[in-house]
């Protein structure tokens, strides 16, 4: 994790606690240990839960990322993830990264939706 965080959840637009707010929701209706929501370059949100499959496992961050590029989205604004762990790992960077550039903001929130870091894709 970026040594650059903002922990101040008053910072945060009314877009970027959307996204937290739809990446906590999908964690705990999908009863899985991530959640994450991206926005796209025309406001669009794909929202996405852990994939743990025999024959696949995906983080929730790189689940979003790929749903929204099989719907089309040429590039990111935001990106969150909701869950215990207090980085964002590098995989899941990279693949905000991919798509909206290396500094597409990662929003780290805890579970109750507290934001835990800012960090850019980079």
């Amino acid at each position: 994790m970026s040594d650059n965080t903002d922990t101040d959840a008053g910072a945060l637009d009314a877009e970027d606690r959307k996204i937290i707010t739809l990446a906590r929701s999908a964690r705990a209706r999908n009863g899985v240990p991530e959640g994450a929501a991206v926005r796209d370059e025309t406001g669009r949100t794909y929202v996405a839960g852990t994939v743990a499959l025999a024959s696949l496992k995906l983080s929730a961050l790189r689940t979003a990322v790929a749903m929204a590029v099989a719907s089309g989205a040429r590039s990111l604004e935001a990106a969150a993830v909701v869950g215990d762990a207090v980085a964002v790992a590098d995989e899941d960077r990279a693949a905000v990264r991919d798509l909206g550039g290396p500094s597409t903001p990662v929003l780290l929130a805890a579970p109750d939706g507290t934001l835990r870091a800012t960090v850019p894709a980079a």
